[in-house]
């Protein structure tokens, strides 16, 4: 039984998530993956296009797998025309 999940007992109902579930991106590195501008990154989020970053604090970050899929659907759309 993981340390997260002692104090729980036997009622195993919460995992701690680890960071190698789904690490999270900061700003420059989302904009190094996507090639958006900052602005055009926040005018796409804007457009509900682009999705919406995790806030920790004051600090954003984007779940990477979500970055992925993103990247996945544009791939996905070029394909289809």
């Amino acid at each position: 039984m993981s340390p997260e999940n002692q104090a729980l007992g036997n009622h195993q109902m919460y995992t701690a998530p680890t960071a190698s579930t789904d690490p999270l991106m900061r700003l420059p590195a989302v904009l190094a993956v996507t090639g958006y501008s900052r602005s055009g990154l926040y005018l796409a989020m804007q457009e509900c296009s682009f999705p919406r970053p995790v806030k920790i604090g004051r600090l954003s970050a984007w779940p990477e797998s979500e970055v992925r899929q993103w990247i996945e659907g544009r791939k996905a759309a070029r394909a289809a025309t």
